[in-house]
């Protein structure tokens, strides 16, 4: 897949079928819109492209209220490309571009630049000075300007619409099996592996200590995850919280050990996918009490892991 940062690139790559939007987390209702773009552009012999927004407009113009975002940009694209979009356009959002007319990027940049043939967003999507780049002006602008427009109808779970923001607050829960179903896929984080304080070695359990790069992480708890290590999900048991038994820290950690591994990775970057919460962090009367819990955590997580259906999703991850 092509990345190309603003819209004025002799590169870019034309005619294309394209869709706008921040798309973080890339849920199911997101996918949709992805697989509409890649199956039209396909069909209309076009370029499947996806122009998203960085930062998100709501940290530019609303910073008190801008949401932690599921993904980073890189994760964000990287997902692009595995649902099959060819290229990706990065518009860095800045005031400035928030006041500009819609009609006339649409007009500028969409049609004249990008030679837009067809045009999808998702349901309730706006862009431009004061959210006028709604679904009407585009089929109103596509009329005049010869290209189709159209809106992708939402995805629905249990009859409620998938949001990012739905699935912020579920991760806050520890909900981590809804939020799979929400996003096709296990939510994850990834991030460079640091050095502890290796009290784990001491007790029998080293974990892998992880800085993430994604500012949203689940609950604090105990959670049955897959980590990849040397392009293979592994399985592992991971730990979010600040340590209550020993020094009660001010940031959280996210502890990983996994299962039948000693190597070092140490500097490393890695990813860890949220399969299945345990339980809640707790503080224990000392180091012995401690052990014997993350015996037994290992022992439910090892359990989950002999499902068949656990099995067989661990090989697609």
């Amino acid at each position: 897949m092509k990345i190309f940062h603003g819209t004025e690139n002799a590169n870019i790559l034309r005619p294309t079928v394209l869709t706008l939007g921040v798309f973080d987390g890339l849920h199911l209702g997101h996918q949709e819109i992805m697989k509409t773009v890649v199956r039209r552009a396909r069909d209309v012999r076009a370029v499947a492209t996806a122009i998203t927004f960085d930062p998100h407009p709501r940290a530019v113009l609303f910073p008190e209220s801008a949401p932690p975002l599921l993904q980073t940009l890189d994760q964000r694209l990287a997902n692009f490309e595995v649902l099959g979009i060819q290229q990706a356009i990065v518009i860095p959002f800045t005031r400035e571009f928030a006041t500009q007319d819609a009609a006339e990027f649409l007009r500028s940049v969409v049609h004249d630049r990008l030679h837009a043939r067809e045009v999808y967003l998702g349901k309730g999507f706006a862009f431009g000075k004061d959210r006028g780049g709604n679904i009407d002006l585009l089929r109103k602008m596509s009329e005049e300007l010869g290209f189709f427009a159209d809106e992708v109808p939402e995805v629905c779970l249990r009859g409620h619409r998938i949001s990012s923001s739905k699935i912020r607050k579920q991760l806050a829960a520890g909900h981590v099996n809804l939020t799979r179903r929400m996003l096709g896929r296990p939510y994850g984080v990834e991030g460079v592996i640091i050095r502890g304080n290796r009290r784990g070695h001491t007790i029998g359990f080293p974990t892998a200590n992880l800085k993430p790069h994604n500012r949203v992480v689940p609950k604090y708890g105990v959670y049955a995850t897959a980590t990849l290590v040397d392009g293979k999900w592994r399985r592992s048991i991971t730990n979010i919280g600040v340590r209550p038994t020993f020094e009660h820290e001010a940031e959280p950690s996210i502890e990983t050990y996994i299962f039948d591994f000693d190597g070092d990775l140490y500097g490393d970057v890695l990813r860890v996918r949220f399969l299945h919460r345990i339980r809640d962090e707790r503080k224990f009367n000392g180091i012995d009490e401690l052990k014997a819990q993350i015996e037994k955590d290992s022992a439910r997580a090892l359990n989950y892991f002999r499902h068949e259906g656990v099995r067989n999703m661990l090989e697609i991850l």
